[in-house]
């Protein structure tokens, strides 16, 4: 059973949590119910470089290296990895401001992220973003989005931009479960079910909004099922696990790729840091942060591939070693890195004209 989070999931069981609603999308044609060495070794690698570099990027906070807001991503692993494996290369993705994950999954540079944290010249958003704020249009990953809620109809927009253009892809595009407050959400399920967008919005539920767990602030507590008032297909997912992810995911894709509309999924899910560098998380307790520390989903995924003998002992530590490296690189890089020319303050925005036939 799991812990108690805030009286709000204690009544779900793992095994419970990628149980459909009425309205839940049927299974995939053909889908697997076991995956490769290639798929676990994917996910391990990717999700170590997530951990190692979340950590290294809290470190440097501390150290005041970065400036501004930090959301780490640091116990949600899963979520994006198991995402990652289950789509196709050309899909767009777009999530909220806690996002230096999903493109480091998605194959986005460290380096390139690292010194946009840093605010230098050389990172994916020209220094100019920050944390909140990565974008890579290279590996389709359109933010980082400080706005709660802003991204979820721009990503029923670049959905609508792929039905448009007949390309046959899809965006996913994630929220906390803070998000689900907003207006933008509800507008957005309802005009993607109405037009049968190519969009999977994905409800990465750690369980509190800042410092307010959703008991508190929500009458609905099982998120997944606000898709039934749009009649749209959704379902909750035990988001500790990349197996679970990618087969929902996999689930949603086929679906929106056949012309049927959009899928509303519930990540369940957990943070082991604050929701920023700033929050002293005086709202939980330590014995419930190390309960999830004892699901966590990279030394589960280690212990499954060492179980399946798909790499030994010795293999996983040269990856970590590798991905170790990869951080470092990351941080020599931008510390290196030069901070952007004062001019460039003035490029990349809207530039303002008068428009006297309009407003008189």
């Amino acid at each position: 059973m799991l812990i108690d989070r805030a009286g709000l999931f204690s009544q779900f069981k793992i095994s419970d949590m990628a149980t459909s609603t009425k309205a839940a999308a049927p299974a995939a044609k053909g889908s697997k119910t076991e995956f490769s060495k290639e798929t676990y070794l994917f996910w391990y690698e990717s999700m170590q470089l997530m951990r190692k570099f979340e950590e290294k990027a809290g470190q440097l906070y501390g150290m005041q290296k970065i400036k501004g807001f930090c959301h780490l991503y640091i116990g949600q692993e899963a979520c994006a990895a198991g995402s990652v494996s289950a789509l196709e290369k050309g899909d767009k993705y777009i999530t909220a401001y806690r996002d230096h994950a999903h493109p480091l999954a998605l194959g986005t540079s460290p380096n390139a992220i690292m010194a946009e944290l840093y605010g230098k010249e050389t990172g994916c958003s020209k220094g100019k973003g920050g944390s909140m704020h990565i974008f890579d249009v290279a590996n389709h990953f359109f933010g980082g989005h400080g706005i709660v809620g802003g991204q979820v109809p721009l990503g029923a927009g670049l959905g609508f931009a792929e039905k448009y253009k007949k390309t046959g892809k899809l965006c996913i595009c994630y929220m906390g479960d803070g998000a689900v407050r907003q207006g933008a959400f509800h507008e957005a399920l309802n005009q993607a079910m109405l037009w049968k967008i190519p969009v999977i919005f994905v409800i990465e539920n750690n369980g509190y909004a800042m410092g307010t767990s959703v008991k508190r602030t929500s009458n609905v507590v099982e998120l997944h099922t606000l898709g039934e008032a749009f009649d749209m297909p959704s379902e909750a997912v035990d988001g500790m696990s990349p197996e679970a992810v990618h087969r929902a995911v996999a689930r949603a894709a086929e679906r929106a790729r056949a012309g049927e509309g959009p899928t509303l999924l519930e990540f369940r899910t957990y943070r082991y840091k604050g929701h920023s560098m700033s929050d002293p998380q005086k709202y939980r307790t330590k014995e419930e942060v190390e309960e999830y520390k004892r699901q966590d989903p990279i030394e589960v995924v280690r212990k499954t591939i060492l179980d399946k003998k798909f790499a030994t002992e010795a293999e996983l530590e040269a990856i970590d070693t590798k991905v170790v490296g990869q951080v470092e690189e990351s941080v020599k890089f931008a510390e290196e890195s030069n901070f952007p020319d004062p001019k460039e303050a003035l490029t990349d925005v809207y530039e303002q004209q008068d428009y006297p036939f309009i407003f008189g």
